[in-house]
């Protein structure tokens, strides 16, 4: 009976002990975090996932995460935030990398911290990471990281009385129009929020 591929399993495990370490370590050391017998086991699997373009060798022969490592699986059955299923979900599961499902022009596409609150009624919130389509370019409604008048602020983009200004979404809906400068750095295109608790609650919780 032939043996039961877990490169799958295996290869979840390399992320995690990636995302620990900051890098693909030793094959003694990966086939110690595998559970393996022999570090020949772990050369084996590393070889495969080469192949599958999940590693690569880089300079000096070391292993580095390839095209297809960060790639996660992603299921199109939705779930739902109301009640009731239309249950036209197929169950398909495909390898989606998370700045695919972001962006379509990874070339012009940058990440970016956000700090305040001035756009939390836009759904975007301090501590968020908004995914950024670099442009000069921007219609009326988009919202936009700008520099205005020699600072840099992510804004809601309008015309008004034919010339541009940038609008809070928060309580305040302050509206900004410049006095010297406004350029507009990019348009955001998604956020990505992160639920896991910050270090400073993980402290409070410990005490």
């Amino acid at each position: 009976m032939p043996r039961k591929n877990n490169d799958l399993v295996h290869l979840r495990c390399l992320r995690d002990l990636y995302a620990r370490v900051g890098c693909i370590p030793s094959y003694s050391q990966i086939a110690r975090a595998l559970g393996f017998k022999a570090k020949n086991a772990a050369f084996k699997l590393t070889q495969r996932l080469i192949i599958s373009g999940h590693l690569e060798k880089s300079i000096g022969g070391r292993l580095a995460p390839g095209p297809s490592f960060f790639s996660i699986e992603l299921n199109d059955d939705e779930v739902r935030a109301g009640f009731g299923s239309d249950g036209n979900a197929t169950g398909l599961v495909q390898a989606q990398a998370l700045s695919q499902l972001l962006s379509t022009t990874p070339s012009k596409t940058v990440f970016l911290k956000v700090r305040g609150d001035s756009m939390v009624d836009a759904g975007i919130l301090s501590g968020d990471v908004a995914v950024v389509e670099t442009s000069k370019q921007a219609i009326s409604g988009d919202v936009v990281v700008a520099e205005i008048d020699g600072s840099y602020t992510i804004k809601e983009y309008r015309i008004d009385a034919s010339s541009p200004i940038l609008v809070a979404r928060d309580q305040s809906n302050r509206r900004v129009r410049a006095k010297k400068t406004l350029n507009i750095i990019g348009v955001v295109r998604g956020v990505v929020r992160s639920y896991k608790p910050s270090l400073k609650a993980q402290a409070k919780l410990a005490t």
